[in-house]
Parts: structure tokens; C-alpha cells; sequence
């Protein structure tokens, strides 16, 4: 940022330095003039050499080359006034692309500016205020109307309104209930409310925002470098251009006019000013992109491969049909169930406990719990002795008899092709069970028909579940192929399988997810419900829980990086025919600085485009 500044700062220079050689002879001071474009050119040059330096020492070859002989080899035929006017607007082009870049990364760090540092807590003694690293999981916080929210957490109290707009660029505020989870980063619009934290500041949402931020500043776009790369050519061919019009002219201005024409060259100014506003663009539609590499790649995916858990459906199963025996109540058996499950960390067990807190249950502790990993939990609960889980776990814990052996048998009738049956006994009798389903997010159908009219030529689900889950899950999805019972290295093979169709896209949420992720040429991680893992791992992070985004991802980086294409073929097609007029002496220098200043601003313009365009309808 600093060196923007800078460059802002070095105009200054030429442009005194012109305005004192042009009023010199009005004021009758004639012998000034060319002193002053003197002073004004070789101070840009100074800037410029020691810029070129760097450049070369980083092995890194610029065009910027160009405008360095350009302006020398004016000042050596005596073209003081050209010399510093191309002077100034090569010093207007960077202060025009330091403008660009900072516009462009508006909507990006606006975020950032805001972070809080300090909340408050409820202790023994009531409210106090604390540093946000003192924050543990499970502090009750206070949420003051106006203020940030300082980490992901749970809402405690009846109603929450917040603005998530920096975070999601949703614009309307969200309402969160007791039970339903805010993000960090948010900000309160409504009345205060209490919260639960649940992760640390350091691991929160806004947390991991920051850091991803800081590594897409840090980031150079291969477009970039593919213009570095390119320097040589254009180089070499305006080197020789202005030699041919001297050999065959005899005349330097000529050759000074053909490097004039060509500084500063659109190729250097277009690609990173039209990047980074696909990435301010996304950022500010809830997208965080990983910087211009990972932009540019993901404008060219051709193959996408989906996880299924937290990503094509929502990853958070709810209970869609319930079953009880003995004549004990639904809701007496989801508070015994929920109260034995908040001794398990199980996917089931929490979704099991969030849907007895959502109904307004009074959970009792467990005591004397055991826990079967990956298969259910018993605990003592008020006496009772409560198991949760697998119908053959419950079943197993129970005294079976003919009745028991019926009510075994309706659980597995409850089961349908995407469900699964968490059963419940209570002293060692099966009491019920319930039907928890992880339903397919809305509007996926139409998502995927929208990704193949974006260009996908292929789209694959993999995913641990069973086969039956899965294709009963997918069956009417638009999907070239289904895998099954996948592990992370089985995805990881998927991914590489998969690039003989061309570019992969890897979208996963899960710990599980991360080495594909980290294998695919792009990986979109949904990190507003997805694991820590997965979003560090990915170069495209969705920060708003709708897959939807995915296409506006897509959307946008196709744009940016169209638009950044047509700049370079106009810029260059533009100062190509200017460099043979120049040649043929149709231009002078002093008109070519001008020209080829014209056609930078108009280049770089173009590549802000990429800031807006049209977003695309919202799928449902």
C-alpha cells in the first residue's frame, strides 16, 4: 500500500517540472525551460532505474524497459520536452493503476478495518471487558447493538439481528434464533443479545478471513507473470522497430517517437488492475478468492467433483419422522435421547441436541456415560438408563423379547434410501427412534444445470456414504458420475483421475475434503460450515452457507479474466499501429507520450469493469 502511495507521490514531480518549463518563456525566464523538463525526467528515471533493479534482481524482466530508453534517449537527442512528458505520464499511468488497485481492493479489506478487539463477558461478578484472546468456548458474551460480532458462536437469547453483508454480501439483515449459529465479523442491527462462543478468536470465521486476505494480497497472478515472460518479445520487437525507422530515416526522432508510443505497454497495467477487481468483486459477494493465480485458474476449470455432506446438502440432519413405543411421548423421548447425547461429539448426537434445545426441552445431565465411538452412547439420565444410537446398538443394549424384536424390525422400516435411524432405549427396553435426514439443498438441480451452461463439461459427486445414500441422494441430479464410500485418499485419486477431462474443481467442507482440495487445480471450501482445515486448504473460500455462490465464483472470475484478455489485445493491437505511424514519422514524440497515455487510461478503465457486471439470478 505504501508503495502506491508512492507512486501517487512521484507525480508530483513531472507534473511541476512541466508546468515550470512551459511558464518559464511566458514569464520571460526562456533559459529555464528545458532545466526544468531536465530535472523532472531524470528524477523519474532515477525512480524508475532503481525499480528495473529490483525487477532483475528478483530475475523478473519488465516492460517497463521501454519507458526508461524511451525517456533516456530523448534526453540524449535533445527532446527535453517530450522526455518529460512521457515522464509524467508514465508517473499518471502508475499513479492511474496505484488509484485502480486501491479501488479495487476497497470492498476487500473494508472488512478488516472494523475487527474488534475487546468484548464483554459474563463472569462471576457480571459484565467485564476482556481482550478478544481471552475468549473461551462456551464464555457467554454480550453483544451491544452496533458492535462486530467477535467470534462464531451461538445465539442464547430469543432474537438476533445482524448485518452480514461484509461477511456473506447478503444486504438484507438476518434474523438468528435462540440455537442458530452467527459468524464472526457480523455486526449487531438489532437489540443486544447474548451469545455462546464457540470457537476461539484465533479460529473464528473473521480470524481465518484475515489471513486469507493477507495471502491473496501476497499473491501474483500467472497472468502477471505470463506478461513478465512476454517482456522480451514486445521488448525486443519496439527495440528493433525504432532502430528500422532510424537505419532507414536517418532521423533519432523517429526512433525516439517509436519507444515513446510504446510506454508504458497495457499488458503490465490491465491484467493486475482487472484481477484484483474480480477479487474485490467476489469478496464483496461473500467470496474469498485465494488471490489472481487462483482467480485466473478458476475461470478456466472444466471438470467439477462434489462432496456431498455440507456441500450439496446442508451437513446439519434433522429429524423428519419419528417413531415410540411403550406409550412414552415424542417429545419425552427427544429429551431423554438429547440429554444422554450431550455426552457424545458425534454429527447425530449435536444435531440430536440442537433439536431438543430448538423445541424448548429441559435437558438433564448425563451421568455414568459410555460411548461406543461411531456407534451410540448410554448415560444415566434421572435414574433412567438411556442408549442412543444404531438400531443394533440400542437393540443390543435392550432385553429383547417378541416385542422388542417387532419394534427393531418398524425402526429399519423407518428407514428410507437418505436417512438414518438413531434409536433409543430406555431401561432395557426399545422405546423409539427417529428419522434423521441430511435433505439436498434447494435449487441444487437447477445450480448444476447452470454450472454446465457456465461450460463445465463434467460433474462427479464423491462422497463417504454408502451407495445407497448416495445415489438415492443423487438420482434425478444432473451428475456425470456417482463415487461412493470414498476415503480422503480415494478423493484424492478421483481428483487426479479427473484432470484427463481437463481443469478440476474440488468443493468439500470437511477435514476429510482437505487433501483433495489441496490435489484439485482449484478447491472451493464452504468455510461458513465447513472446518478449518478444509478453508485453509482451499484457494476459494465460500463465506456464506448457499452453494449458489459457487456459480457467481465462476461467473465472475470468467469475467475478470475476459476482460482482462480484451485490454491486453486492445492495448497492444493499439500501440502496435501507433509504433508504425511513429516509424513513418506520422507521430511525433511528444503526440505519442499523449497517445499512448490515452490508450493506458483507457485500458485500465476497461479492466475496472470487472468491479461489476450483472450478478446472477439467485437459484432456489
Amino acid at each position: 500500500m505504501a508503495a502506491g502511495w508512492m507512486k501517487t507521490a512521484l507525480l508530483v514531480v513531472p507534473a511541476t517540472g512541466l508546468a515550470v518549463g512551459l511558464a518559464a518563456p511566458l514569464l520571460g525566464f526562456p533559459n529555464i525551460a528545458r532545466p526544468a523538463f531536465t530535472a523532472a525526467t531524470l528524477v523519474v528515471i532515477a525512480a524508475l532505474l532503481a525499480e528495473i533493479i529490483a525487477s532483475l534482481r528478483r530475475g523478473e524482466v519488465g516492460l517497463d524497459i521501454v519507458a526508461l530508453l524511451s525517456m533516456s534517449a530523448a534526453l540524449a537527442i535533445g527532446e527535453t520536452l517530450a522526455a518529460s512528458v512521457v515522464a509524467l505520464m508514465y508517473a499518471g499511468g502508475q499513479s492511474l493503476e496505484a488509484f485502480a488497485e486501491r479501488r479495487a481492493r476497497r470492498d476487500m479489506v473494508a472488512l478488516l478495518a472494523r475487527a474488534p478487539r475487546s468484548t464483554r463477558r459474563y463472569g462471576a461478578h457480571g459484565l467485564e471487558e476482556i481482550a478478544l484472546d481471552a475468549v473461551a468456548i462456551g464464555d457467554r458474551l454480550l453483544i451491544r447493538q452496533g458492535e462486530t460480532i467477535p467470534v462464531d458462536g451461538t445465539v442464547t437469547t430469543d432474537l438476533a439481528v445482524i448485518d452480514e453483508a461484509a461477511i456473506t454480501g447478503e444486504s438484507v439483515p438476518a434474523q438468528r434464533r435462540h440455537g442458530e449459529q452467527v459468524i464472526s465479523g457480523s455486526i449487531n442491527v438489532g437489540a443486544p443479545f447474548d451469545m455462546r462462543a464457540d470457537r476461539l478468536a484465533s479460529d473464528s470465521t473473521l480470524a481465518g478471513i484475515v489471513r486469507l486476505v493477507a495471502a491473496a494480497e501476497a499473491s501474483k497472478a500467472p497472468m502477471s507473470r505470463l506478461a513478465d515472460r512476454y517482456a522480451m518479445v514486445f521488448l525486443a520487437v519496439t527495440v528493433v522497430l525504432a532502430l528500422a525507422a532510424y537505419i532507414l530515416s536517418g532521423d533519432p526522432v523517429r526512433a525516439v517517437a517509436v519507444l515513446v508510443v510504446a510506454t508504458p505497454c497495457p499488458l503490465i497495467l490491465a491484467v493486475p488492475v482487472a484481477l484484483v477487481a474480480g477479487l474485490s468483486r467476489a469478496a464483496a459477494r461473500g467470496i474469498l478468492v485465494k488471490g489472481g493465480k487462483a482467480l485466473e485458474a478458476l475461470a478456466r476449470i472444466d471438470v467439477l467433483v462434489l462432496d456431498k455432506t455440507g456441500t450439496l446438502t446442508h451437513g446439519r440432519p434433522r429429524i423428519t419422522s419419528e417413531l415410540v413405543f411403550d406409550g412414552i411421548t415424542p417429545r419425552e423421548l427427544l429429551r431423554l435421547a438429547a440429554s444422554a447425547d450431550q455426552a457424545s461429539q458425534h454429527v447425530l448426537a449435536r444435531r440430536l441436541v440442537s433439536e431438543a434445545e430448538a423445541r424448548g426441552l429441559d435437558l438433564a445431565v448425563p451421568e455414568a456415560a459410555e460411548e461406543v465411538p461411531g456407534e451410540g452412547v448410554s448415560a444415566t439420565v434421572e435414574g433412567r438408563r438411556v442408549s442412543v444410537g444404531g438400531i443394533a446398538y440400542a437393540a443390543a443394549r435392550a432385553d429383547l423379547g417378541t416385542g422388542d424384536d417387532e419394534a427393531a424390525d418398524n425402526l429399519r422400516r423407518l428407514r428410507d434410501g437418505t436417512g438414518v435411524v438413531v434409536a433409543v432405549s430406555v431401561d432395557g427396553r426399545l422405546a423409539g427412534g427417529f428419522l434423521m435426514v441430511d435433505e439436498l439443498r434447494a435449487g441444487s438441480h437447477a445450480l448444476l444445470d447452470a454450472l454446465r451452461a457456465e461450460g463445465l463439461k463434467r460433474i462427479v459427486l464423491a462422497t463417504g456414504d454408502r451407495a445407497g445414500v448416495a445415489e438415492a441422494l443423487a438420482a434425478d441430479l444432473p451428475v456425470d458420475e456417482i463415487r461412493s464410500e470414498q476415503t480422503p485418499a480415494d478423493k484424492v485419486a478421483v481428483v487426479v483421475a479427473e484432470r484427463r477431462h481437463g481443469a478440476v474443481m474440488m468443493v468439500g467442507d470437511g477435514v476429510n475434503d482437505a487433501p483433495a482440495l489441496a490435489a484439485a487445480d482449484i478447491g472451493l471450501a464452504m468455510g461458513a460450515t465447513g472446518s478449518a482445515a478444509a478453508a485453509e486448504t482451499a484457494d476459494v473460500v465460500l463465506l456464506v452457507d448457499q452453494l449458489s455462490r459457487l456459480r457467481e465464483a465462476l461467473v465472475i472470475a470468467r469475467r475478470a479474466r475476459t476482460i482482462a484478455l480484451q485490454s491486453v489485445v486492445a492495448g497492444i493491437g493499439l500501440s502496435l499501429v501507433a509504433m508504425v505511424a511513429a516509424a513513418f514519422g506520422l507521430i511525433a514524440p511528444v503526440q505519442g507520450a499523449l497517445l499512448q497515455e490515452a490508450i493506458d487510461v483507457a485500458v485500465i478503465l476497461n479492466a475496472l469493469r470487472a468491479l461489476g457486471g450483472p450478478v446472477p439470478a439467485e437459484i432456489r
